[in-house]
């Protein structure tokens, strides 16, 4: 198991959720601070520069363990389930793009909200158009060893697909084996009966875990059972990417810190045993 902080550059927006800006400046202090990887948010694979990339990583001894793509539709306004098709042209070309980039960086691309609302469209055509995109999508990811990971997200923030069990049915429904998930604690706390046994249960199904805390902030914040969470994790022979996205109060410094010397000693003894 490894730890990843999420990450983005400087002009993202406000709203981007991630924990350090700036991207050369963010990849030095997530290695200082113990980190093993950064989880880039973009919303186009051209705000990075490879080769600096490159180099930076290189210089701090961490990896990319996945790029997050929350901006394609909190800045751009894209997503799966739009039936216009100058959007959904948009939409493929970015994330073609996007898996470019991660067949160098990570190997793996999110989908967050950007799978987008069922809203007037009704459950079924949500998914057909959602669908079409994943399959599509997944089609050109294989051949450069990429998998897309979908995230589950509360029901406050996305109408379509909130828990892991209805994100196991549509994995099901798209059926690409490089289709996975991206189970977050923090929406599992709101929305799935359990965090430990959700996860253990649907493990085939799962390629990378977000962490958090149960307020969102950093783990050891909040009443999350992360000695429950990795225990059971352990009995399914995880071995995956979990990744800290949380709210960088009080400030980003003290957060990222807090995390990573809360989490650092479980995932230590995890690999240990």
């Amino acid at each position: 198991m490894k730890l990843s902080v999420a990450i983005a550059d400087t002009n993202a927006l406000p709203s981007a959720f991630v924990v350090f800006r700036g991207i050369e400046e963010s990849i030095k202090k997530a290695a200082q601070f113990g980190y093993d990887g950064v989880e880039l948010a973009l919303k186009h694979a051209r705000e990075v520069d490879r080769n600096l990339l490159s180099k930076w990583l290189s210089q701090s001894a961490i990896e990319v363990s996945c790029i997050s793509t929350g901006q394609v539709f909190a800045d751009l306004g894209l997503m799966f389930t739009d039936s216009d098709r100058q959007k959904r042209t948009q939409l493929r070309d970015i994330f073609t793009d996007l898996i470019d980039l991660a067949a160098d960086f990570g190997q793996m691309v999110n989908i967050g909200r950007v799978r987008g609302r069922i809203g007037s469209l009704g459950k079924k055509q949500a998914e057909e158009l959602f669908t079409d995109m994943a399959r599509e999508l997944c089609s050109y990811a294989a051949a450069k060893n990429v998998t897309l990971v979908l995230e589950p997200v509360n029901r406050y923030e996305i109408d379509f697909i909130n828990n892991v069990e209805q994100g196991v049915e549509l994995m099901k429904k798209v059926d690409m084996p490089n289709m996975k998930l991206m189970p977050d604690v923090f929406h599992m706390n709101i929305e799935d009966k359990t965090i430990s046994n959700e996860l253990a249960k649907n493990i085939d199904y799962i390629a990378y875990i977000h962490l958090a805390d149960s307020n969102r902030m950093a783990p050891g914040w909040g009443h999350t059972d992360f000695d429950d969470i990795f225990t059971k994790l352990k009995q399914v022979k995880y071995n995956g990417w979990v990744s800290v996205e949380i709210l960088p109060r009080p400030e980003p410094d003290t957060a990222a810190r807090q995390a990573a010397e809360y989490l650092r000693p479980l995932i230590d003894k995890y690999n240990r045993t």
